[in-house]
């Protein structure tokens, strides 16, 4: 403990020489960093021992605290951890392998962690203060990034980072995991070539993103796609003609504010074949619903839910709260725009499936009908052998839950979109 203490000690005194340092002069590259804290670390070698993976570990952790993460930087560069949750200083969190663990590593303060919050946010010109509490953000990779600050957060400064994988996941890579079936990627494949406007709803961290990253893998590569998102994080590497698009929040006097609904109304007039959603919370579906609903077809949104009709009934209140129009009207509004909705579910295994995926009808009698396709079975044995030798996986998905995504036997009504595109689907389809 003793020797822990002292390399800690040391750690200190030599971060408050190092940014003595730095403030001395201009604009710092990373490699005169990295050379500056050699020097620091040889000069206090002469006085004290360190061993070379100690120096070594020293000089990253002191290159980490000044140019990137401080002690966070660790987590997020391992690959096996999807989520990092910090509940003050003291109180680290993180999810690897879809089970939750407490680090036994802090910050020295909150105000230290203040410092890495407000460097995040600054990276992507935003502002996070006591007068505006609560930001999106996201880092260089691309992972989200949720900050709460006090008066708001009573625990201390409360930062959760949502990591994805360098490489947007494949749906062939999501069948290899058992998220799905061949067969329910071969209908999504159609659906997705042919134009059908798609909603994809689940509860957090069932994997949305991911499911809409596999699904932009079929869109053709010389439609032109725009992107909306509150918080930049989709991965499309396969489109050239892609326009991406950020909201931006109000200023420290309320002013120039850019949100989603703004976006969606300025991608209209962009010529998009497709406009993409990264998620809607609000009234901004006011404005997604009109757009897949007036020839913006092929167009795809995600949102929270824990199924298909809980979501249609949560797009019904948020409409509510930015129009005026009858229940009634805006039923029939969402009938028409929506045409497939894929349902996720995270699993008591911690597992992520692909539960449900249903084709919007329409509206009758007062309700919008619904036409389960492929739905999730959970049975004592599961005899799913997925073989996918372009991805190279021949084992047999093994799950604390056992089951799969079977198709209803129900068939396709809406098939014009499907004729248009001189498409056909494959079974009773």
């Amino acid at each position: 403990m003793e020797c822990k203490e002292n390399y800690q000690l040391l750690k200190k005194k030599l971060q408050s020489e190092l940014l003595e340092t730095l403030e001395t002069g201009g604009e710092w590259s990373d490699e005169e960093i990295m050379g500056q804290i050699d020097e620091l670390i040889v000069s206090a070698s002469r006085n004290v021992y360190l061993s070379g993976y100690k120096k070594l570990m020293m000089k990253q952790e002191l290159f980490n605290s000044v140019r990137r993460l401080d002690l966070l930087q660790e987590l997020v560069d391992d690959k096996d951890i999807t989520e990092i949750m910090v509940n003050g200083a003291g109180d680290i969190f993180y999810e690897k392998n879809g089970h939750m663990r407490r680090w036994d590593k802090a910050f020295e303060s909150n105000e230290k962690l203040e410092d890495v919050i407000q460097q995040i946010v600054a990276g992507v010109n935003r502002q996070v203060n006591e007068a505006s509490p609560i930001v999106d953000a996201r880092l260089a990779d691309g992972s989200r990034v949720n900050v709460v600050l006090k008066p708001v957060a009573l625990n201390g400064p409360i930062l959760t980072i949502r990591k994805f994988p360098e490489e947007p996941m494949s749906m062939t890579r999501l069948i290899c995991q058992g998220a799905l079936t061949e067969e329910a990627a071969a209908f999504l494949k159609k659906i997705v070539q042919a134009k059908y406007n798609i909603f994809i709803s689940g509860g957090t961290g069932t994997g949305k993103t991911t499911m809409l990253n596999a699904l932009m893998g079929y869109v053709p590569e010389d439609e032109r796609v725009i992107t909306i998102e509150d918080s930049a994080e989709l991965q499309i590497h396969n489109i050239t003609n892609l326009v991406k698009l950020e909201a931006r929040n109000a200023n420290a006097d309320g002013e120039h504010q850019v949100s989603i609904r703004d976006l969606i109304k300025s991608a209209m007039r962009m010529r998009p074949d497709r406009i993409i959603v990264g998620e809607v919370r609000g009234v901004e579906s006011v404005d997604m619903i009109q757009a897949m609903s007036s020839g913006h077809d092929g167009s795809i949104s995600t949102g929270h839910s824990g199924s298909p009709e809980e979501m249609l009934s949560r797009l019904e209140t948020m409409v509510l709260m930015g129009t005026d129009i009858p229940l009634m009207a805006i039923r029939k509004q969402i009938a028409s725009a929506i045409d497939i909705i894929v349902q996720l579910e995270r699993l008591r295994d911690k597992s992520r499936r692909v539960t449900e995926i249903t084709e919007v009808v329409g509206y009758e009698d007062g309700e919008i009908r619904l036409n389960p396709l492929f739905i999730f079975k959970e049975v004592a044995e599961d005899k799913v052998e997925n073989v996918i030798r372009e991805e190279g996986c021949y084992e047999k998905i093994e799950d604390e839950v056992s089951g799969r995504l079977i198709y209803s036997g129900n068939r396709l009504i809406h098939r014009k979109k499907l004729e248009a595109a001189a498409l056909q689907l494959e079974g009773g389809l």
